[in-house]
């Protein structure tokens, strides 16, 4: 396992750096790597600008479900996701209907994840995984957080058939095209909205960008990673809305522009309380206070 840590997908491009995929890509005969916060953030950066930088051709994609995310996006209470709630996962599916679609826009194969946890129940894991049948998803349980590597055994077998397939991966938008253009293909594209406002510091900053040559740059989207829209609040698939760019910023060394949009902030939202402070080793070398 080669490990290189990437920046937060929400404010940057949420993957780690060519150099270590293509490190990795020299010494192993597969090579996994994240691309963080969904497929509208971190899977829209890592296909849009770091492949295309890097001259990568992805083989696949794993999209990770949880049914404690879907029923979050089927408005159930944070405080209450560990209830069983099959009705409010199937709506939340929308979602992740959405993250599909935006997959299978950029040309490659993918499959379902199901990434398993002790509150799941069996009749929501059944629902999720008739969901993904009857809807011609490929799809398999990852048992990763019980039982370890053993746990994803299916799920890797089937991610090696994917990746013998011939893919048409294609990135979303043309490099050379205007700035707003590519803002809202990936606005209408991947987020799903109708539309999108430009500030007037926006407009006045992508005419100075035009003049030094940065907007033929890639657009690196700073937005909320708890709704497709730029609104946090908004659960689920929302439809008819419009994404506001309020401000841009050139990222020269990275090789993009910035667009930051809603009310996002670019330092990182961390908990006031770590949850390296519950945990523990005790005297008979059992970790507690992981979960």
């Amino acid at each position: 396992v080669l490990i290189h840590g990437g920046p937060f997908a929400n404010i940057a491009h949420g993957c780690n750096s060519a150099i270590a995929t293509k490190a990795a890509l020299k010494m192993a005969d597969y090579v996994v790597t994240e691309a963080g916060f969904g497929a509208d953030l971190g899977a829209e950066k890592f296909l849009d600008i770091k492949c295309r930088k890097a001259g990568l051709h992805p083989s696949a994609v794993v999209i990770v479900a949880t049914i404690r995310a879907l029923k979050q996006h089927g408005n159930v209470a944070y405080e209450d996701l560990k209830e069983e709630n099959v009705q409010a996962m199937l709506d939340g599916c929308s979602n992740l209907a959405k993250h599909i679609d935006t997959i299978e826009q950029f040309g490659l194969p993918y499959i379902v994840a199901i990434n398993q946890f002790e509150s799941d129940t069996d009749a929501e894991i059944e629902a999720l995984q008739n969901w993904c049948k009857e809807n011609n998803h490929p799809m398999s349980l990852s048992q990763v957080w019980a039982k370890g590597g053993k746990g994803a055994l299916d799920l890797a077998e089937k991610v090696i058939e994917l990746i013998d397939q011939p893919n048409q991966f294609a990135p979303l938008y043309d490099e050379k095209d205007s700035i707003e253009n590519k803002i809202e293909a990936i606005a209408t594209k991947v987020y799903g909205a109708k539309g999108v406002e430009f500030s007037q510091e926006a407009k006045e900053q992508i005419e100075e960008f035009k003049q030094h040559g940065w907007d033929k740059l890639p657009v690196c989207m700073a937005k909320t990673q708890m709704s497709l829209s730029d609104d946090p609040k908004v659960m689920g698939r929302p439809e008819d809305f419009v994404i506001t760019v309020r401000e841009l910023r050139p990222s020269l060394g990275a090789g993009f522009v910035v667009a930051l949009t809603g009310s996002i902030l670019t330092m990182p939202g961390l908990p006031k309380h770590p949850s390296a402070l519950d945990m523990d080793i005790d005297e008979n070398n059992r970790i507690t206070g992981l979960f």
